[in-house]
């Protein structure tokens, strides 16, 4: 294989490509759960590579966290295509902004970190919102045209929602404080013939009678 130039390109060796990704993996459990201050060695010590192996593949710190989030953000996009044909509408929905709470926690591990690559790579929340915000649409449009969810939000509306619910909650054990709401948050999408809130899970389905005199 050539580049644009005519020179030959070496397709990655398969153990290199696995290394990366060990890597990848552990920096987001790592940064997850230690913050960005957490060390690029602990990062090595968990994907069993050297240090040497993790600088070959991410020369720089802010190289590893761009990396981790990009990957994030690739891994969200194609996993809404794969709930597409895996799960029901608004399951699928709901699924999907689970995930997302996941990948809130690994940014704001790297919150600080992200603050500088993002100063010096000025296409990555584009790149971040454009990819999110068409994942997400095309699970909104496929619930609404179902007749599984109302029609009035927006795929803005469900990630500016997603994103406050995460930043709201800073103590430990967030996170399954927020999927609850996401649940909650769903629940009130979704929607029954006739216009009345339905509860996917079935805990409480509306009765035919309630509200009449």
């Amino acid at each position: 294989m050539k580049d644009q130039a005519g020179q030959v390109v070496r397709k990655p060796r398969a153990d290199a490509v696995r290394n990366r990704e060990r890597v990848l993996e552990s920096a987001k459990l790592v940064f997850s759960a230690g913050g960005s201050e957490a060390s690029l060695e602990a990062v090595a010590r968990h994907a069993g590579v050297g240090i040497g192996t993790l600088y070959r593949h991410f020369p720089t710190r802010e190289a590893l966290f761009e990396a981790v989030y990009r990957r994030e953000v690739e891994q969200l996009a194609r996993l809404a295509e794969q709930l597409k044909t895996e799960a029901a509408p608004a399951d699928a929905l709901r699924r999907w902004m689970h995930s997302n709470v996941e990948f809130v926690a690994t940014k704001k591990g790297m919150s600080a970190a992200l603050a500088i690559v993002a100063h010096s790579s000025s296409d990555l929340a584009a790149y971040t919102l454009d990819r999110l915000t068409r994942a997400v649409g095309d699970l909104l449009d496929r619930a609404v045209a179902a007749g599984e969810v109302r029609a009035d939000v927006s795929p803005e509306d469900l990630l500016r929602a997603l994103i406050g619910m995460c930043y709201m909650h800073d103590q430990p054990g967030w996170q399954q404080s927020v999927l609850r709401l996401v649940d909650v948050f769903v629940d009130g999408l979704c929607r029954i013939p006739g216009g009345h809130v339905s509860d996917p899970t079935s805990r409480t389905a509306p009765s035919a009678s309630k509200g009449k005199g």
